[in-house]
């Protein structure tokens, strides 16, 4: 298990109002899992992928990441948490652009203070991993969405996380492409025991995840599909 809720919930003050992001609910994620969340636009799915990501604290209940209660940290556990054992990849890409697709791949593990050699060589590795060592000198202007979505992909995985998190990774790409990296994020969680937990409203994405969780007015209506480690296997 890489991460536990335990009666979490979410609310946000806002002046005299309460908003009630996420009710509390009880949720386990496994090494080895490619789950997907689904929802309408306010239903808290973004709300749950941040709790995950370890972004923001929990109003109630208890939040586990690698078996770390994530209540109990301060900002720079949280960030050190993140840094070894979360991978985010983003819709927009976010890399920055004054930089060559090896560079962007590098930064989580300058953030670590791991020495230049060792971290081209990682980040090599990483951008080989993904289809793209042969443009690790290209700036993200330089690629297509598809190329650029990869090797944020590889920066994601450079630091070697347990849990990748995915917020509508196809979300700006054509469909090859969308498949492409979709693809990618299979033989991550199947090759590599990399739990994948993304959010995306593309129906062809979610017809390939083996879980599935639908999330409604803060509340999950549905858990779908959550097998086993040793039942997991790649959508035909």
């Amino acid at each position: 298990m890489i991460a536990e809720l335990k009666g979490v919930g979410k609310e946000y003050q806002v002046g005299d109002q309460t908003i009630i992001a996420l009710q509390p609910l009880d949720l386990s994620v496994n090494t080895g899992e490619l789950t997907l969340i689904i929802g309408p636009s306010g239903s808290g799915k973004t709300t749950l992928l941040s709790l995950l990501g370890c972004v923001i604290y929990p109003t109630q209940g208890k939040l586990f990441v690698n078996e770390q209660l994530v209540n109990e940290m301060n900002q720079k556990q949280l960030a050190h948490l993140r840094l070894n054992t979360i991978g985010f990849v983003f819709q927009s890409f976010n890399l920055i652009a004054p930089l060559n697709a090896l560079d962007n791949v590098m930064i989580p593990l300058q953030l670590k203070k791991i020495n230049s050699k060792d971290a081209k060589i990682k980040a090599e590795a990483a951008l080989n991993l993904v289809g793209m060592l042969d443009r690790k000198k290209s700036l993200p202007k330089q690629l297509s969405g598809g190329q650029q979505q990869r090797v944020a992909i590889a920066r994601a995985l450079v630091s070697q996380p347990t849990l990748l998190l995915a917020d509508e990774p196809t979300g700006n790409l054509d469909t090859q492409s969308g498949v492409d990296v979709m693809h990618l994020l299979e033989q991550l969680n199947t090759d590599h025991g990399v739990a994948v937990i993304l959010v995306t409203h593309d129906h062809e994405v979610a017809a390939r995840a083996r879980r599935r969780i639908r999330i409604r007015d803060g509340l999950i209506e549905s858990d779908d599909g959550a097998h086993s480690v040793a039942d997991q296997s790649v959508a035909p």
